[in-house]
């Protein structure tokens, strides 16, 4: 009986850790999130500005290479976001998406991607 009382207490112990854990991982990786997202935010600032009339093609261009520049910067805080919680590789795979796509088609992702991180519920779920 000695027995399996020790043994359920070790059992509740690591599960106890294993919570505490894992909400630590996902507390980082939140905070992670967020930091990518002050890089998001710059970057989406520039590239409006891209899009006000009356640039010159040079202009709209060198916006638009700085956008992407600021971008990419947010790319580190969104892998490590990733490696602590797998739910914000949609911010990581967005943010990389940037160097195919025209971040004009990404602006609605995100900004929703950082809002969910900004929220007072940060969670992407899957």
């Amino acid at each position: 009986m000695a027995r399996l009382t020790r043994s359920l207490v070790v059992v509740a112990t690591l599960s106890v850790a294993g919570v505490s854990l894992a909400s630590c991982g996902t507390s980082a990786a939140v905070s992670d999130a967020r930091k990518s997202c002050v890089e998001v935010k710059r970057a989406l600032v520039i590239e409006q500005q891209s899009e006000q009339p009356g640039l010159s093609g040079a202009r709209v261009r060198t916006l638009e290479a700085a956008a992407l520049s600021e971008l990419l910067k947010g790319t580190p805080s969104a892998a490590a976001a990733t490696s602590a919680d797998g739910s914000w590789n949609a911010l990581m795979t967005t943010i990389n998406e940037a160097e195919r796509v025209p971040l004009a088609n990404l602006v609605a992702s995100l900004t929703r991607l950082c809002r969910v991180a900004d929220s007072s519920t940060p969670y992407l779920g899957s």
